[in-house]
């Protein structure tokens, strides 16, 4: 990743408490420092909030009070309280304002244990963010923070422009001195009438190719191998790969979104609905790039 810092989007739920614990994890692994915010609704241009000094003060106290709380098990995380007119604008902003290189988000919402429920604000931000926006799945905040980051999967597409994705999962490889490992799924959902074995072996094509044209690219130190994923579609070829605990997955924005934006494409939402592990989206970052 470019940027520095991480930037944790909290609430005093279990998604918050999962998004706190990845993001302690990423600052610890990345040996950079976590800022924690709180976004609570600006009464600007709102009339559904009381302007009352008195009121502001109570919510501004309440949410200093979930941060104290929440922050007590991880000594040097630092906790924000911050106003918008939307929580996704609001750690957009706060991200600027620190520095980041990611926006951490929880997505369990009430969606099954292990997976990625993606509530209003997670939404947004895979859909807008200027910088890579993680999301942390339902059960985050179980995993042990000894386990660091095992390992590094990026899901490389067929089409051009995944130079901006290998670059930042290196870039994680190295800082976290984990492997990295290179996903395709290319040849899963084609048409009926293509051969599964041709399929097969026109996906192992394209994922050795990827890694063999990255591997100069790669630092010595850093371990990369290619994986085929292979299934009747795309959720079924994701359930059936090996995930590691601790283990993160990397996708990039789809090619439709525009430079240094972000947009969750149809793919990477389908690999997130059945991925048991978080998930880092990394937006483009020129017109050529996805």
């Amino acid at each position: 990743m470019s940027g520095d810092r991480v930037v944790v989007g909290y609430t005093a739920t279990d998604a918050g408490a999962d998004a706190l614990a990845l993001g302690a994890r990423l600052g610890a692994v990345l040996d950079t420092s976590v800022h924690v915010v709180v976004v609570l609704p600006s009464a600007e241009n709102n009339v559904s909030i009381p302007t009352d000094a008195g009121y502001e003060r109570l919510v501004q106290d309440t949410a200093r009070g979930w941060l104290r709380e929440a922050l007590a098990p991880y000594p040097g995380i630092r906790g924000h309280v911050r106003f918008a007119s939307s929580v996704s604008d609001g750690l957009v902003s706060a991200a600027e304002e620190f520095g980041a290189a990611v926006i951490v988000v929880g997505t369990g919402g009430g969606g099954p244990r292990g997976r990625h429920r993606l509530g209003t604000t997670a939404e947004e931000l895979v859909h807008s963010a200027p910088v890579p926006v993680a999301l942390a799945p339902e059960g985050a905040r179980d995993v042990d923070p000894v386990v660091g980051l095992p390992r590094i999967t990026a899901a490389i597409g067929t089409r051009p422009g995944a130079d901006v994705l290998l670059d930042t999962a290196a870039s994680v490889s190295r800082r976290a001195n984990a492997p990295l490992r290179l996903l395709s799924l290319a040849g899963v959902d084609l048409p009926g009438r293509v051969d599964a074995s041709l399929t097969r072996l026109t996906g192992q094509a394209h994922a050795e190719s990827v890694l063999e044209s990255v591997r100069t690219a790669l630092p010595a130190e850093i371990e990369a191998e290619a994986v085929v994923g292979a299934g009747s579609d795309i959720e079924d070829a994701v359930s059936r790969i090996d995930w590691m605990p601790g283990e993160i997955a990397l996708v990039g924005s789809s090619r439709l979104a525009q430079p240094r934006r972000l947009f969750l494409g149809s793919t990477a939402g389908r690999i997130l609905r059945a991925l048991p592990v978080p998930m880092i989206v990394v937006p483009r970052t020129s017109e050529t790039s996805s």
